[in-house]
């Protein structure tokens, strides 16, 4: 019966999710939580990297909540010289939005997020290698100006992976 009902209520999410307005969305993050919060192994001499792009798309599953997937690349590398190293963040974000206050083509919101940021370690004379950090963002104020029917352009202050303060563009589908 447990099987029946999982199976069941997957099919019905699916089926609401197909049915969704989908959102896509770029932006451009600044300082970000791998530079706050040491996702680094504990190198030396690591520079703050330059910030972070982020891709994803979400789902509107109630008419001011939605939730969706998003793609996150940020890198930085340590002090010039014979032990210069390279470090890749990937970080893969499960996000959710809730609009609490709409006014003409102005939209306020909320966007939390959670998952998980992959560091690639590249040391100039040693094998590269992976280290596996929880990702987060919290951004409790995201605005959206709606430039047509289907272009907006959004700016979020908060803090986590995406960066401490971000401003990109989104395509309704």
């Amino acid at each position: 019966m447990k099987k029946f009902l999982l199976i069941a209520a997957a099919a019905i999410g699916v089926s609401a999710a197909a049915q969704a307005q989908t959102t896509i969305y770029a932006s451009y993050g600044g300082y970000t939580q791998m530079d706050a919060c040491n996702n680094h192994d504990d190198w030396a001499n690591v520079h703050t990297a330059w910030g972070a792009v982020n891709a994803g798309f979400d789902f509107h599953v109630a008419p001011k909540f939605s939730i969706g997937p998003s793609y996150t690349f940020s890198s930085c590398c340590t002090d010039g010289g014979q032990l210069a190293s390279h470090i890749a963040y990937h970080a893969v974000l499960l996000n959710a939005k809730y609009d609490y206050y709409r006014s003409g083509m102005w939209s306020l919101y909320g966007h939390l997020g959670a998952g998980v940021v992959i560091s690639h370690m590249q040391p100039k004379f040693f094998e590269s290698y992976n280290k596996v950090y929880f990702a987060g963002q919290i951004s409790p104020l995201g605005v959206r100006a709606a430039l047509s029917s289907n272009f907006n352009m959004f700016a979020e202050v908060g803090f986590g992976a995406q960066g401490v303060a971000q401003v990109g563009f989104s395509l309704d589908l």
